[in-house]
């Protein structure tokens, strides 16, 4: 990602209904304190659509909460889709927005997957097809509620999805020496620590409680890749391909690890001594 990321693809929860809190289901486990069912509010969120223990999201047992990102699509659907019409002043659009939402948030993850792209010039070979795809998908967010409801999201998604292995393809080729194919690896818990992942093929890897600590993940391709709980301390994430902020949000690290210069370090992170390290090859 560039330096500065287009705020329309940044959560912007004062603009949005309070969406994720109502139209997502969630189920009581490590990340949440309790059940909840689609369409339901969950019962921290106040009158106003903004969350009565934010500050206390993962004391209070709702982890999952400082995970999630919308990329976007809460605003998009409170101010664009619904005009600014919210679901308690006008309850005969619930339903709808709620459906609307999940179907605007894959738009938006994949607009920032796209944004990504046409940021690196080794894709180049690819712009033209990449542009078009943004285009096409920013269009179809601008859709009616009906619309946005009948769209066959799967399809545009497998589109999308070529343009973006394409473009992985093409950075992770100028990566020197052979890179590591993981695509969709089980890795739960593996160890890791230091391992040279530069240039990897991490797509859709589950790496849950992985050990990644010190680990060289420079521009591996991380799209889809489950961070849950992963010890990232020290990892050199520079160049990561489609790395997001919630999969970051969901992992630990520390104030030694490298972040791409888009993502934000999340404030739970411990900051542990790091020992002191060269520069890499």
């Amino acid at each position: 990602m560039p330096d500065t990321v287009d705020p329309g693809l940044q959560s912007d929860c004062g603009s949005c209904f309070g969406l994720c809190c109502v139209a997502l289901p969630f189920a009581a486990s490590s990340d949440f304190a309790i059940d909840k069912d689609a369409g339901r509010p969950c019962p921290n969120l106040r009158t106003d659509f903004r969350c009565g223990v934010h500050s206390q999201l993962r004391q209070r047992g709702f982890t999952g909460c400082t995970v999630f990102d919308c990329f976007g699509a809460g605003q998009k659907v409170s101010q664009v889709t619904f005009g600014g019409q919210d679901w308690r002043s006008a309850p005969g659009t619930a339903r709808q927005m709620f459906d609307v939402f999940p179907v605007m948030r894959q738009l938006h993850e994949l607009l920032w997957y796209l944004t990504e792209a046409l940021t690196l010039p080794a894709a180049r070979p690819v712009h033209a097809g990449l542009r078009a795809a943004l285009e096409k998908t920013q269009a179809l967010t601008r859709g009616t509620a009906q619309e946005l409801l009948a769209l066959d999201v799967p399809t545009h998604r497998g589109e999308v999805n070529a343009l973006l292995l394409r473009t992985s393809e093409l950075v992770r080729a100028g990566v020197p020496g052979r890179k590591k194919q993981r695509r969709g690896a089980d890795l739960m818990g593996a160890r890791l620590k230091g391992a040279v992942l530069r240039g990897a093929n991490l797509r859709g890897a589950c790496l849950i409680a992985a050990d990644l600590t010190g680990a060289d993940l420079r521009t591996a391709d991380l799209i889809g890749a489950d961070l849950r709980d992963a010890d990232l301390a020290g990892a050199d994430l520079t160049g990561a391909l489609f790395l997001t902020q919630a999969q970051l949000n969901a992992a630990k690290g520390d104030a030694a690890t490298t972040l791409p210069p888009s993502l934000t370090r999340p404030a739970h992170w411990q900051v542990r001594p790091a020992a002191p390290a060269g520069p890499r090859p």
